[in-house]
């Protein structure tokens, strides 16, 4: 089973696949036509990498502090998903692993079990 990671808080939309010992990320432009496209762009990743959503154990979506627009497309999205498809979701913020190094976005799964981060639980953090 594989693990979505989406980012969408920051400059640039971030998706990231962790499926067993492969890792694949994409970036796209941080824009309104691409947060209204959020669920294609999710698929169309997927589809590239021969992947189906039925494939994916868990998603974990950064939800701040960052863009308004992007954190509540992304949340959304990822809400959706799990009323549909039953995928768990873990909201993550880099803030939650103060005392970390370096936060990798493939270690985002195994710092979310570390710091006991709640498990669809959504709760953002938009900067004003």
């Amino acid at each position: 089973m594989s693990r979505l990671i989406i980012d969408a808080a920051k400059d640039k939309i971030f998706f990231m696949i962790i499926d067993n010992d492969n890792i694949y990320s994409i970036t796209h432009e941080n824009s309104k036509s691409n947060y209204e496209k959020l669920t294609m762009l999710i698929s169309d990743f997927l589809k590239s990498k021969n992947l189906a959503l039925s494939k994916i154990l868990e998603i974990y979506v950064n939800k701040g502090p960052g863009s308004f627009a992007g954190i509540r497309n992304a949340l959304s999205t990822v809400k959706a998903i799990h009323l549909v498809k039953k995928v768990d979701y873990y909201c993550f913020s880099l803030n939650d692993f103060e005392g970390e190094n370096e936060v990798k976005y493939e270690n985002i799964p195994n710092l979310c079990k570390k710091f006991k981060v709640k498990k669809n639980l959504i709760n953002p953090i938009y900067m004003s």
